[in-house]
């Protein structure tokens, strides 16, 4: 239990603490580790602003994510959600009109690096296993206030009572939108447990293969490495792809040669990820795409590849790599 605060000063140091499950928190809101932490910036301002009428009756950290998530919520009413490919339509079936058109006005769900949200070692594990990309993507789908409620009960554990009032309603009403989220996450096929995921060894060791099929321009053994109903997303083309078979024969039709790509290890959303870059004609390799994995025990089962080469330094990657790197 948090204990009332003596000054602004002190205030602030308490808050602090904070600071990485918030950023966590808005980033489920909004879908952009950039939003998030311009938002929780604003909700410390708004907390100093209001600390003459914090009188302690809650716990500071209830009292910040109060705050947060009425920033979130009223930052959501000028801007969309955030989706990825797979939100927006069912996977294509043929490579021929690869790379469709983006849709104009579309804010795509992005990655956040880890040590964003890695604050306290008490609360990595459970703050990593509500920020993966599949539950965040889901939660888009959710009107504002009931993401708002689901975050909060269900991956924050919060009473409906704090809820309740965290969000100015009722007991009632919480229960009712968090019944309405359920329903929809669950109709997405998106589940609040903690993925469960082989061991660290096993996880690296398909990475390991993975990284060898690409740079090497493998296919029979990017193949072996991928689970049979694997998707695979390339935001920002609305295009996706499901099933082992058809990414394989897409990433095939794409004519890429042994040495095309060079991979750098890297993680987001508390999950693996890989820095893809490719090789320029001055035989340099340049910043191409950032992938994140969702892994199961038969193998690689979701890529999200971010073709942004602007993000590859948030996540400690070089924009671009010597050739004898």
């Amino acid at each position: 239990m948090d204990t009332p605060v003596a000054d602004t000063g002190e205030f602030m140091t308490l808050a602090q603490q904070f600071r990485p499950e918030l950023i966590a928190h808005c980033y489920r809101m909004l879908g952009s580790p950039e939003e998030a932490e311009d938002l929780v910036q604003e909700t410390y301002l708004r907390a100093w602003r209001g600390y003459g009428q914090f009188e302690g009756r809650s716990s500071l950290r209830l009292w910040l994510y109060r705050i947060a998530t009425n920033v979130c919520l009223r930052a959501l009413e000028q801007r969309g959600r955030r989706p990825l490919p797979s939100g927006l339509s069912a996977p294509v079936g043929d490579f021929e009109r690869y790379p469709a058109a983006a849709v104009p006005g579309t804010r795509w769900l992005e990655p956040i690096p880890d040590h964003m949200f890695s604050g306290d070692p008490a609360v990595i594990v459970d703050t990593r296993g509500g920020v993966r990309l599949a539950l965040v993507a889901a939660m888009q789908l959710l009107p504002a206030r009931q993401r708002a409620i689901l975050i909060l009960r269900e991956v924050l554990e919060f009473s409906a009572v704090e809820t309740a009032a965290a969000l100015g309603t009722t007991v009632a009403a919480v229960n009712s939108a968090l019944q309405r989220a359920r329903a929809a996450l669950a109709a997405a096929g998106a589940v609040l447990e903690q993925i469960d995921e082989p061991p660290e060894p096993q996880r690296r060791a398909l990475l390991d293969r993975y990284v060898q099929a690409l740079e090497s321009a493998d296919f029979a053994a990017l193949h072996t490495v991928l689970h049979d109903d694997a998707m695979l997303e390339m935001p920002p083309s609305p295009d996706w792809f499901a099933g082992r078979e058809r990414i394989v024969r897409f990433l095939e039709s794409l004519g890429c040669a042994p040495g095309h790509f060079r991979m750098r290890y890297a993680s987001a959303n508390g999950q693996a990820a890989l820095g893809q870059y490719r090789r320029g004609e001055d035989g340099r390799y340049y910043a191409y795409s950032l992938q994140v994995f969702g892994i199961s025990e038969a193998g690689i089962s979701h890529i999200v590849a971010f073709f942004d080469a602007g993000i590859f330094p948030s996540f400690g990657l070089d924009p671009i790599l010597d050739r004898a790197s």
